[in-house]
């Protein structure tokens, strides 16, 4: 079973782009407010242009998102949609279901046990469920996990650390699934870094900052190839 997340990002590697997760982050703990006076729509639109292979958008309270904005950006985008959060609920996955969203994150280290749960639960309802981890006792729970977001930061310490990129190439050769690095990446030396080790690449803060946001996009989703 595939709900089109992951087919969409190997496809950008066989159509020669670098396969990369345009993330909408209207706000950071550390940088502030990221939207800055901008519509969510016209950002998403700069990404599909560039040639982003899917999208992500937080609904946390903390990162100031909401369900009603993430229920339209999958209205009016053909990408699919990743829904980050601190996901902990049957109820919260049965939600994100009658969104249509194509992904949902689940956090390791707060689910812990249940994990595997909820990975189930996700497929039930239709959803590709994306495991976050970070560090080595996370691999505990991600048996039955299909795709793995090695995140480049501790999430606990909500962003009081830069990230470290060096986390995806100590942990990815223990994770069998489909690999995607997180957080930290600011510059298109670390995007290629990380894809020597992950399969794709989520990217959010950089790309929120840029002042010209499609060509810098762009210039992460073409370089290399």
């Amino acid at each position: 079973m595939d709900f089109g997340f992951v087919d969409s990002l190997k496809r950008a590697r066989m159509d020669g782009r670098n396969p990369v997760i345009g993330e909408i982050k209207v706000f950071s703990p550390l940088h502030g407010d990221l939207l800055k006076d901008r519509r969510v729509e016209d950002i998403l639109k700069a990404y599909e242009r560039a040639g982003v292979a899917a999208i992500s958008y937080i609904t946390a309270e903390q990162f100031k998102g909401d369900f009603k904005t993430l229920k339209r950006i999958v209205k009016i985008t053909e990408l699919p949609v990743l829904r980050k959060d601190f996901i902990r609920t049957r109820e919260e996955v049965e939600r994100s279901a009658e969104a249509n969203v194509s992904a949902l994150l689940l956090i390791a280290r707060h689910l812990k046990d249940r994990t595997a749960e909820m990975v189930d639960l996700c497929k039930e309802h239709g959803i590709e469920p994306v495991v976050e981890i970070h560090h080595a006792e996370d691999l505990t729970y991600i048996e039955n996990s299909r795709v793995v977001l090695i995140n480049n930061r501790d999430i606990d310490r909500m962003e009081k650390d830069g990230g470290d990129v060096e986390t995806t190439a100590k942990i990815a050769g223990r994770v069998k699934a489909f690999k995607i690095s997180g957080s930290g990446i600011s510059t298109i030396r670390d995007l290629l870094f990380v894809l020597k080790y992950a399969d794709a690449a989520l990217i959010g803060t950089a790309f929120m900052m840029a002042e010209d946001t499609e060509n810098f996009v762009r210039a992460f989703v073409e370089a290399g190839i």
